[in-house]
C-alpha cells in the first residue's frame, strides 16, 4: 500500500519508484519520501449557481489514488500533499461547468446523469495531475430557502387540482346516480298507478303484504304489543277494503 521516490543530495529526485520491501540507501545522501498508494475517500462541498441563477450547495465524495509511475513528477510539482493541493481546486471548476448546464428542477430529477458527467470531466482534469479518480458520487444536494418554498407550494398546488378534479368526478357521477334513481322511481310509480288502474285487487295484494312484514316483525319481538288491527293494516278482511273489489266485480256482471 505504499511506495517510496528517492531524494539523493547530488541529483536530487531520482526517477525510480522504489516498492514495498528492504532497500539499500546511503545515510545522509539519500532520503526516502514514503507516499500511501491506497484508494482514500474525499469530501468536498462546492456552492455554485444553476442555470436559472439558484444557489446550489453539492456534496462531493470521491475516491482518489496517485498514478504510481508517477510519483517522482508528483512529488516535484506538488509534493507529499498532492491531493489537499489539487482536489479542493478542480473539484469547484467542475462543479461550477457543470451544474451551470442545468436548471435546478434538473438536478433533481437528472441526478445520474448530473452524477456521470461530473465523473467523466473531473477523471479528465485529475488525470492531467497523474491522480487517478476511483469513483465520484453525489452525497448531498441543498438548494436555497426561496428555491424550497417555490418546490414545495408546487406540489401543494398540484395536489390540490388533483383534489379538485376528483371533486368534479364524483359531482358528476352523483348527478348522474340522482338522475338514474329519479328514472327509476317515476317508472316505478307509472308501474304502480297501471297496475292499480287496470287491476283494483292490487292495493288489497299490497296491504296483505304490508300486514304480513308487520306480523311476522310483531312474533320476533319479545315484548307483548296490543295494537288496533285496522291501524296495523293486519284486518285483511275488513269490508272497506274489499268493498272496490265487490263494485268491479258487481260491475263486470251487468
Amino acid at each position: 500500500g505504499e511506495r517510496a521516490v528517492m531524494f539523493n543530495r547530488l541529483v536530487g529526485v531520482k526517477d525510480v519508484v522504489i516498492g514495498e520491501g528492504t532497500h539499500f540507501r546511503v545515510p545522509w545522501f539519500d532520503r526516502p519520501i514514503v507516499y500511501d498508494v491506497r484508494t482514500r475517500p474525499h469530501t468536498i462541498k462546492s456552492l455554485t449557481g444553476s442555470k436559472d441563477l439558484q444557489m446550489v450547495e453539492i456534496s462531493l465524495r470521491v475516491l482518489t489514488r496517485p498514478d504510481t509511475r508517477y510519483l517522482p513528477k508528483i512529488y516535484r510539482t506538488l509534493g507529499s500533499d498532492y491531493d489537499e493541493r489539487v482536489l479542493p481546486s478542480i473539484v469547484n471548476e467542475v462543479l461550477k461547468g457543470v451544474v451551470a448546464q442545468y436548471n435546478a428542477a434538473s438536478l433533481l430529477t437528472n441526478r445520474e446523469t448530473v452524477s456521470l458527467t461530473i465523473r467523466r470531466n473531473l477523471r479528465e482534469r485529475a488525470r492531467e495531475f497523474n491522480i487517478i479518480m476511483e469513483d465520484v458520487s453525489i452525497t448531498e444536494l441543498h438548494f436555497g430557502h426561496e428555491f424550497t418554498q417555490a418546490v414545495e407550494a408546487k406540489q401543494v398546488a398540484q395536489q390540490e387540482a388533483e383534489r379538485a378534479k376528483y371533486v368534479v368526478l364524483k359531482a358528476r357521477q352523483d348527478k348522474k346516480s340522482i338522475i338514474i334513481k329519479a328514472q327509476g322511481e317515476a317508472k316505478s310509480a307509472e308501474m304502480i298507478g297501471s297496475a292499480i288502474r287496470n287491476n283494483p285487487g292490487f292495493v288489497e295484494l299490497r296491504k296483505i303484504d304490508a300486514a304480513r312484514d308487520i306480523a311476522a316483525t310483531m312474533a320476533r319481538s319479545a315484548n307483548h304489543v296490543f295494537l288496533s288491527a285496522d291501524t296495523l293494516l293486519l284486518n285483511v278482511m275488513d269490508k272497506s277494503t274489499t268493498a272496490p273489489t265487490d263494485t268491479a266485480a258487481t260491475g263486470k256482471q251487468a
